[in-house]
């Protein structure tokens, strides 16, 4: 049974969705289900994660729908480093659709899971940024943000 909790982030209130112990959602819409309490261990990686101080996401996570390809380009998302970007011909390269690049964006904008599978990562062959299901600007955001930490990390 699916559960959800909420979680204040720099870009307005995130909603948690858990399927048992496993992540099953984030929306930035609130679901129809019952409220309970998401493990604080997974709170405490978002919030490391909008800190800059989180480069990957050790939460286990669950599919609980989409399609066999679908399910394949959101797993794919996980091969894109923090701070950096890959397009839509990429990623249906790297799942086995080279021609896919159009399915590969439909099956993006249904992503449940996103920012964890960080769809956000994905930009256009010509460098524009793209379409996000939360709006541009969030996409924008999360980019320049992971952006940021990447580089003054380094130094």
């Amino acid at each position: 049974m699916k559960f959800f909790d909420t979680f204040s982030s720099p870009f307005g209130e995130l909603y948690i969705i858990f399927s048992g112990k496993a992540l099953a959602g984030i929306s930035f819409k609130k679901p129809h289900m019952r409220m309970g309490n998401v493990p604080d261990s997974f709170k405490k990686q978002l919030a490391e994660y909008f800190e800059g101080k989180l480069k990957e996401f050790k939460q286990d996570i669950v599919l609980t729908e989409g399609t066999e390809f679908e399910r394949r380009v959101w797993l794919a998302l996980r091969n894109i480093p923090y701070g950096e970007t890959r397009t839509y011909k990429w990623l249906a390269e790297k799942i086995g659709k080279p021609k896919g690049s159009r399915a590969v964006g439909q099956a993006l904008s249904k992503n449940p899971i996103p920012i964890v599978l960080p769809c956000h990562r994905i930009i256009e062959s010509d460098g524009d940024i793209g379409g996000y299901s939360s709006g541009v600007d969030i996409k924008r955001r999360l980019l320049e943000r992971e952006y940021y930490y990447s580089i003054n990390s380094k130094r």
